[in-house]
């Protein structure tokens, strides 16, 4: 049985790790709070948005759907929306899992991939796997801070520009979609090229050509509108990344805390029956010390 010592030592550190899990609960659920209301003003919106794009994207020629266009793929850009920071569970774990699966299956249809990370846990990952581009920036963390949506618009730009340069042929974003506080959806999202909808191509195996009445005219669409549309489809995932962060990070240090609240009570339960014994030897000494002086 350890000492009383021993114990007493355990008990001090446990209390001090449940005062900081809780802590760290507490402020995780205040940033969901104000996470979890933008996601879901959002989403709704991007979601529209993006049916909407899908069809009218389908109704564009190669020339005009510079961003629908289908081509042969050769080369690929996986892009890792994690976390900053760490002690949120296995929020991280999910998204690198979902991109291994992805590696393979990339692999086995030769085509060539790299990786852009975004958030620092994703850099700290793959800084020496070798998936890296050079040409593209090594830290997207500073997207986090003050999430906006002016500082997500020049990354979906820079996506875009590679993408219609002919850099890469597909773009596909890894994140947690965020459902609730306990739960965390990993999500793999093509970006670019855009894919029709589920609608479209039901109506696109029926004719041989979507048509639409489009207002303003085809060319704005092309140039501003499409372009628009996919800046807030790629702030929506980060969006989305950051409330599941906050709700996994909230639930991992709930869990950790009631963790301790057990462990707590396992250590000063040791610690009674330590003192009890010691106490039962203290009076056993003294007992055989009276008796050796009545003799």
């Amino acid at each position: 049985m350890p000492s009383l010592k021993e114990v007493r030592s355990r008990i001090v550190s446990v209390n001090s790790t449940k005062q900081i899990t809780a802590a760290m609960k507490m402020v995780s659920a205040a940033k969901l709070r104000r996470a979890q209301d933008a996601i879901i003003r959002m989403r709704p919106y991007a979601e529209k948005l993006q049916t909407i794009l899908g069809n009218v994207s389908a109704s564009l020629d190669s020339s005009e759907g510079v961003y629908s266009a289908p081509r042969e793929v050769k080369k690929v850009l996986f892009v890792a929306i994690v976390s900053n920071r760490g002690l949120a569970g296995a929020f991280n774990t999910q998204v690198y899992r979902l991109i291994r699966k992805a590696l393979a299956d990339a692999k086995e249809q030769g085509q060539e991939v790299h990786l852009l990370p975004v958030g620092k846990k994703a850099m700290d990952t793959y800084r020496r796997s070798g998936l890296l581009n050079d040409q593209l920036p090594a830290d997207l963390a500073h997207l986090f801070d003050g999430l906006s949506f002016d500082k997500a618009a020049p990354v979906a730009e820079l996506l875009m520009q590679q993408y219609a340069s002919g850099q890469y042929d597909r773009v596909v974003l890894f994140y947690n979609k965020f459902k609730n506080a306990a739960v965390q959806i990993t999500t793999e999202e093509q970006f670019l090229p855009i894919l029709p909808t589920a609608s479209n191509e039901a109506t696109a195996s029926r004719t041989s050509k979507v048509d639409h009445i489009m207002e303003p005219d085809r060319a704005t669409i092309v140039e501003e509108i499409i372009p628009k549309s996919l800046k807030i489809q790629f702030y929506k995932a980060l969006l989305d990344s950051f409330a599941a962060e906050h709700g996994a990070r909230m639930t991992a240090m709930h869990k950790a805390t009631d963790n301790a609240d057990a462990l707590l009570k396992d250590l000063k339960l040791t610690y009674n029956k330590a003192r009890q014994a010691s106490i039962t030897n203290e009076i056993l000494e003294i007992v055989g010390g009276a008796e050796a002086l009545k003799g």
